[in-house]
């Protein structure tokens, strides 16, 4: 059987020695510097979200989360839509509910925290921390709390999802102590200290999510922040999660709000500016079928970002807040599945994954460029409780079995320490994936590469926008500076041997009612896999030269240990 990894170890005195096929094709040259401190590799992609909170605490939900915890080496910050939304507590798509906020006959208050204690006791429990979205607006408090539920299903119009709970209060007060009474609780329930390492943010895309005006959404956010800081002083909040970043629309919301935050009168305390403690905004791709092959468009992700960090910068007061880019995505729907919606059939496999590694890449680019605060990226990718296998939604995994695209986070945790000088002869320059994505003749072979003090991780990825079969490359990896003559080598893979339950599916038959053989199966097959065993090695000098052939939307991760 064919193996895709062919290692030909140049300067290693031990291990066996492969050859590549007969083949001519110059490979692709990756050069890393270990000696070469870029900036701290800050792990900005432990940050995920999701619509539909109430699977927080369901089987899969705790099982994913629990995963998500456990794979990163710091607390993971989670954001979940709907928390003051009026219901049941039955998760439906798009839709969630705690039922926080009710009022009697007499319109007095009644709050209940046993919904949303269940949700943050499940990330608190796992060691992972809120990035708490208060909103969207309770039915009692809605000046349009009729219909309320909406009933949406992949296929119907997206703007049916848009009832009583996007419209502003019909009393700003009761607006503000709902945020106290709901703050001093979680205090109360998890401690000064725990609280004060979230992170809180007002609604979410109020230029689409918002049936208010803009001034209306200011004033929401001044009477939402007074709450907070009255119930914690401490906290941090801002926002403000604004959609299309790059569009001009988007940058009058963005340009308003970061103003009126520094330099309006507050609308709660008649005081001039709003606390803003962190600037947010979102970040999304855009692919399309053409024909009958996905073609998948990182541009308009990566120009959103840009705009987000140069707004920001552009600003002494928002220049070193943390920045967060609040939904960081292929696209927009992350409930539309690929029967309903044909461009989303890239999010079972690879194609996922080896864009995932491209684009974050170029985020710690921008992050560069710009020279801001980048805090983290929220992939809007989760799960979907009672939904069929491999359905296409945008899910790190299906039935809890997961799926490739979360074996590049795995990857991302095992990445430390700092950043470091490291080039691709085959990787597109940050500006021409801005302008046009990844469309030529050649794939983006490209690499990300950090240090720690004991420990070095090179990721390398083979992507390109059209989502079609090619063969393996080659690729030549040269190491320079490792400090320590003795090393263990470990190549980690995603491709569609390796860390890919969506093939192992496929082989099977593509059962919707899988036994529960074939289940253990699928989790197996869902785990990060390695190409061989580790490998103990002694250089010769302080480079090592290695080469792999690494298959079209394939992602390689080398780590070395001393």
């Amino acid at each position: 059987m064919y193996n895709f990894l062919k290692y030909l170890i140049i300067t290693f005195l031990m291990g066996p020695v492969f050859c590549f096929s007969q083949s001519r094709d110059l490979p692709a040259e990756v050069i890393v510097n270990l000696g070469k401190i870029k900036a701290p590799m800050k792990p900005v992609w432990a940050w995920f979200g999701y619509d539909e909170p109430n699977y927080t605490y369901m089987k899969d939900g705790k099982k994913l989360l629990t995963e998500l915890a456990a794979l990163s080496p710091v607390p993971v910050y989670v954001r979940t839509h709907s928390l003051l939304v009026t219901g049941d507590g039955v998760a439906a798509l798009k839709w969630g509910s705690t039922n926080a906020y009710t009022e009697d006959a007499s319109g007095k208050p009644i709050y209940d925290w046993k919904i949303i204690d269940s949700i943050f006791d499940t990330y608190v429990k796992r060691g992972m921390k809120p990035f708490a979205q208060i909103g969207f607006m309770p039915q009692a408090l809605s000046t349009h709390p009729d219909p309320y539920k909406h009933f949406w299903k992949p296929g119907d119009p997206y703007g049916d999802i848009m009832t009583g709970w996007t419209y502003p209060p019909k009393d700003y007060k009761k607006w503000a102590d709902l945020v106290y009474n709901w703050v001093k609780h979680s205090v109360e329930r998890y401690g000064k200290k725990e609280v004060e390492s979230w992170y809180w943010e007002v609604w979410n895309e109020p230029n689409g999510y918002w049936k208010g005006t803009q001034q209306e959404f200011f004033k929401l956010y001044d009477y939402a922040a007074d709450g907070l800081k009255r119930a914690l002083p401490t906290a941090k909040i801002g926002g403000l999660n604004i959609a299309g970043t790059s569009s001009k629309g988007s940058q009058q919301w963005a340009n308003a709000f970061i103003k009126h935050c520094l330099t309006d009168t507050n609308y709660a305390t008649g005081k001039i500016g709003a606390p803003l403690d962190l600037f947010s905004f979102h970040a999304k791709g855009s692919p399309r079928v053409v024909n009958g092959v996905v073609q998948m468009n990182a541009a308009p992700q990566l120009r959103d970002i840009a705009m987000g960090f140069k707004i920001a910068a552009s600003y002494p007061e928002t220049k070193n807040i943390p920045l967060i880019i609040g939904e960081s995505d292929p696209e927009g729907c992350a409930a539309c599945g690929m029967a309903t919606n044909k461009e989303n059939a890239y999010r079972n496999g690879t194609m996922y994954s080896s864009y995932t590694a491209a684009t974050f890449a170029r985020k710690y680019e921008l992050e560069d460029q710009y020279g801001i605060n980048f805090r983290g990226a929220v992939s809007w990718s989760f799960e979907f409780e009672y939904q069929p296998w491999f359905y296409g939604f945008r899910d790190l995994a299906t039935n809890g079995v997961d799926k490739p695209v979360l074996n590049v986070f795995r990857m991302f945790s095992k990445m430390s320490g700092n950043r470091v000088d490291a080039s691709s002869n085959r990787m597109y320059p940050l500006k021409l994936v801005m302008d046009s994505s990844v469309r030529g003749k050649q794939t983006d072979i490209g690499v990300l590469a950090s240090k720690d003090k004991h420990s070095a991780a090179v990721m390398i990825w083979n992507y390109h926008d059209l989502d079609i079969k090619g063969k393996a490359e080659k690729v030549q990896i040269k190491i320079n500076d490792i400090p320590s003559r003795k090393i263990s080598l470990t190549h980690y893979r995603i491709d569609d041997e390796h860390s890919n339950s969506y093939e192992v599916w496929k082989k099977m038959g593509s059962p919707q009612n899988p036994t529960k053989i074939q289940v253990v199966e699928l989790e197996k097959a869902g785990q990060l896999k390695m190409m061989e065993g580790t490998k103990k090695l002694t250089l010769k000098s302080a480079t090592a030269t290695l080469d792999i052939a690494l298959p079209r939307q394939g992602v390689s991760l080398i780590k070395i240990d001393w």
